[in-house]
């Protein structure tokens, strides 16, 4: 199954912001989409999920339009993981997950005891079922970004979209989300994630697409793409390639 941009177009009235884009999410793969501050990566993703409308091409799942399915529909096959940011409202982590189920029952529907036995699992699959009568006003930021992973799986989607998942996480925080990005994949999920960080993408993609200006310049394997070439030409700075002890390879800014 795959979540794809068939020749793309999209923006908002009067604003277009990219065009031509074409790119595909495959089913137990990790694709990053990288790129600097207002290349289009936020209005691709919300693109991708039918929050706004295609101004060209098309978005397909399994090569079916995305526009002929009900929102409903949509939220059964693609769960969506915005930012981190504080919360506002004390609800309990339990809570949050448990909205999440709607996709599956309707706004006003009441929790069934599946819904439930459900929002719980998905606490326990991330690790964080000791967190579930804590308000998340009162977590961390990764624990809450966690929790954000958890709603998003009690949809039981076939993919998942994360727009920057670890920004204004800390180092340790970042590598706890980015771990279970990876697992969701190795369990048959669609993944794909936003970041401005090459060594994010390195890391934790099987795939790269680079996004400049609301175009893809380069898109392929990470390990093939993320050069210091390519990323010069993505952020329009000298970009350096470092060998770490044990091999491993980094980008810093030159």
């Amino acid at each position: 199954m795959n979540l794809a941009a068939e020749s793309l177009a999209f923006g908002y009235p009067r604003h277009p912001v990219g065009r031509d884009v074409s790119l595909a999410v495959r089913s137990g793969e990790v694709l990053a989409l990288l790129g600097p501050n207002g290349g289009g990566k936020t209005t691709l993703l919300k693109t991708l999920l039918g929050l706004i409308p295609p101004q060209g091409g098309a978005v397909t799942l399994d090569g079916r339009p995305l526009a002929a399915l009900t929102i409903p529909e949509r939220a059964r096959l693609i769960g969506y993981v915005p930012q981190a940011h504080g919360g506002t409202f004390a609800f309990t982590a339990f809570e949050v997950v448990l909205m999440g189920r709607t996709a599956h029952g309707g706004l006003f529907a009441r929790p069934t005891a599946r819904d439930r036995d459900i929002a719980r699992a998905m606490l326990d699959r991330l690790g964080i079922a000791h967190l579930a009568e804590r308000p998340t006003t009162m977590i961390s930021g990764g624990e809450r970004q966690l929790v954000l992973v958890a709603r998003a799986l009690a949809q039981e989607p076939r993919f998942v979209v994360l727009d920057e998942p670890t920004a204004s996480l800390d180092f340790g925080n970042q590598g706890k989300v980015m771990r279970q990005v990876r697992r969701l994949a190795a369990d048959g999920l669609g993944i794909l994630f936003t970041t401005h960080d090459p060594n994010q993408a390195l890391g934790h993609a099987d795939r790269v697409a680079l996004l400049r200006g609301g175009a893809v310049i380069a898109a392929g394997p990470a390990s093939r793409i993320l050069t210091s070439e390519q990323l010069a030409a993505l952020y329009g700075a000298p970009v350096e390639t470092v060998v770490e002890a044990g091999g491993r390879t980094a980008f810093l800014p030159g």
